[in-house]
């Protein structure tokens, strides 16, 4: 896929963006057309993990054109995972000319670690958090009234869980940027740990569609881990770079170290 280049009138940005855009708005609607008829299988697919929850196991519809709306919305989000490497691609490429030489290099392993965290977010959401949240939920539930399984709300929460936490496992490549190209001192994450801690405990009850504190709580968990992970990784490279002092480098220092070695 070509770069555009890094200096273009801002009509010319517009259109690249919108060129890519489009790239990605083909692909998505091309692989929902393609995934449609195997919906039915897919849905049963995305119930396997919650059935034992639901107690009954069956899936209700409660209109007309509820059956078609669900099996859109379920193409829809199995063909934007199927297409999520053309997705990131295209965004990656489209800030790539902004870069410079020696930071473009980064670009295909991050696309590669952006793919593989958000399908490892979207596993461990499969497996760990779907029968933990809406076993919670519909426990408060069966303790005064029988549930109907609503398909498209069932659906709904179970699409939302797996993408915000396909989306939420993409924080590690955040701090680890931040970090390695010192927009934000390594020394500034360590310092400011509670108030970081205290913003992913927020952005866990913003990212969690069900208001489940078990999901909350495991969330929150998943981040902390993947946030000191980032860290350990990307104090490791800075030092292995640029030495122990490189931790409590800001981004002109980086910049500073680079003229220098002209």
């Amino acid at each position: 896929m070509p770069i555009g280049p890094a200096r273009m009138p801002i009509m010319d940005h517009l259109g690249e963006l919108r060129r890519r855009i489009t790239i990605i708005v083909v692909a998505v609607i091309v692989g929902a057309l393609v995934v449609y008829m195997a919906t039915p299988t897919l849905i049963e697919m995305m119930i396997d993990q919650i059935r034992s929850a639901m107690r009954g196991g069956d899936l209700y519809v409660f209109s007309a054109l509820g059956g078609f709306t669900i099996r859109f919305k379920v193409s829809l989000f199995f063909s934007v995972i199927v297409c999520s490497p053309i997705i990131i691609w295209q965004i990656m490429a489209f800030f790539l000319p902004a870069l410079k030489p020696n930071e473009r290099k980064w670009v295909v392993p991050t696309v590669g670690a952006m793919v593989a965290l958000f399908f490892l977010g979207m596993i461990f959401c499969y497996f760990i958090i779907q029968p933990a949240a809406f076993g919670w939920l519909l426990d408060q539930t069966f303790e005064f009234a029988q549930s109907m399984a609503d398909a498209e709300d069932y659906l709904n929460i179970y699409m939302l869980l797996e993408i915000g936490f396909g989306l939420a496992f993409q924080l590690p490549l955040v701090i680890f940027y931040l970090s390695i190209f010192h927009l934000v001192p390594y020394r500034t994450f360590r310092s400011q740990w509670r108030t970081v801690y205290v913003a992913l405990m927020v952005l866990s009850a913003v990212v969690t569609p069900d208001a489940s504190p078990i999901t909350m709580v495991l969330m929150f968990a998943v981040l902390i881990a993947l946030y000191e992970a980032a860290l350990a990784v990307a104090r490791y490279i800075i030092i292995a770079r640029d030495g122990k002092a490189a931790l409590k480098w800001g981004r002109e220092d980086y910049e500073q170290r680079d003229l220098d070695r002209l």
